[in-house]
């Protein structure tokens, strides 16, 4: 049986201060203690359910952590105020100056960044490969590597990583797989697949209001009391606190979760198969001819479909430019960056989101001038939807 998140996050009941039915909202930054001794306890992590300062821990943000940590299935969860800062964090938690670490080389440009231009101040190296070729993940894998890093569906061409495979060898080089699941919510569990750690830009599908920057660690307990550490851990001492003002909305969101994906999936899955119609190449897990695919079957959640992500090509970045430029008019969605929103988005992901990726490793990797990822939303009538977009492409073929 699968793993079901949405039947967890159902099965937990959270109290507020006065039996609320939403958790109260803790408007505090420092908290009281009946007893010295129990300060003293949790300076040094040995009180559980004390809360002492709010970049440390406090209850709105404990309760968006629980509930996180029973949709991945992990024992622990740690909020934070940006998907990259969960990113971050995670990594500076796991590696010191000197080691080593192998990613995809298709992943989010500012994660990208990261890597490639902002560890190399701390003599952290990066080896960035084809994650879907097992051998050569294996193969860059060096005495000081640290992390297998991935996300499940890479962005923004949406290949799917063999979770499992990779699990097995993080396991085997004694490493920690750590998985950005930010596109694939409720579809892939990836903790139940074998990752070590994983996080997620809430900001995008979580939270699906484009309404707040946040960000999530998922982990087992004993990683996250590392990181809030109060003497060395990275979420405490770098300080990536999120409000609880924002936390108790995101919470309230989560619950729609499972329904939002699924109307995405089905959106997506549709439009899809219309752009491939129309002759346009196109890349969609949900599609026979994605190589990935099968995969992606084994891998996922069959209530809630293949995501909401889908890419297109055509050809160059002015072409795309101008058919971003007529969906926008004709109302199709927003020409804008980010993804999981009610609304669809779409956007050239080589001049945006994957703009830090120098244009030689956009090349390599496969990342065409010319691609278009739309985030769809969750359109009621999406006939209506590909009706428009079909006028676009008519009006965009005939100036040409």
């Amino acid at each position: 049986m699968k793993f079901d998140p949405a039947t967890k996050i159902q099965d937990l009941l959270q109290f507020g201060e006065y039996g609320d039915v939403n958790p109260s909202i803790t408007d505090s930054a420092t908290y009281t203690f009946m007893e010295a001794k129990t300060m003293i306890d949790t300076f040094h992590g040995q009180q559980e359910g004390c809360f002492l300062y709010s970049r440390h821990w406090n209850p709105s943000n404990r309760y968006l952590a629980d509930n996180l940590a029973a949709i991945e299935g992990t024992e622990s969860a740690w909020v934070t105020a940006s998907g990259m800062s969960a990113i971050t964090t995670a990594i500076l938690e796991l590696c010191n100056a000197g080691d080593h670490i192998v990613s995809s080389i298709t992943t989010y440009g500012g994660t990208f960044a990261f890597l490639a231009n902002y560890l190399k101040k701390f003599n952290i190296t990066v080896s960035f490969v084809d994650i879907t070729r097992l051998n050569d993940v294996e193969s860059a894998i060096k005495p000081n590597t640290r992390i297998i890093y991935t996300e499940s569906m890479t962005n923004p061409l949406l290949q799917i990583s063999d979770l499992p495979g990779l699990a097995d060898i993080a396991n085997k080089h004694h490493i920690k797989l750590v998985v950005d699941n930010t596109f694939t919510p409720m579809m892939i569990a990836p903790a139940n697949l074998g990752a070590h750690i994983v996080v997620y830009s809430m900001t995008k599908f979580i939270n699906g209001k484009n309404d707040c920057v946040a960000g999530a660690i998922c982990a087992d307990k004993e990683f996250i009391m590392a990181l809030s550490d109060v003497n060395t851990g990275s979420a405490m001492l770098l300080g990536p606190v999120l409000d609880p003002l924002r936390s108790s909305s995101i919470q309230k969101n989560l619950h729609t979760l499972h329904i939002r994906m699924k109307q995405h999936s089905l959106n997506a899955l549709y439009l899809a198969r219309k752009f491939k119609e129309a002759g346009l190449r196109t890349i969609y897990p949900g599609l026979e001819d994605h190589p990935q695919h099968e995969l992606m079957k084994t891998l996922m959640h069959p209530d809630f479909g293949f995501g909401g992500m889908i890419a297109i090509d055509i050809e160059t970045s002015g072409k795309a430019d101008r058919l971003m430029e007529l969906m926008q008019i004709h109302g199709v969605g927003y020409l804008a960056v980010s993804l999981g929103y009610f609304k669809t988005l779409f956007s050239n992901s080589g001049k945006s989101t994957s703009s830090e990726v120098p244009v030689e490793v956009q090349k390599e990797m496969g990342l065409s001038e010319g691609l278009i990822r739309f985030s769809v939303g969750l359109d009621h009538d999406i006939e209506h939807t590909w009706e428009k977009i079909e006028k676009c492409l008519k009006i965009f073929q005939n100036e040409k």
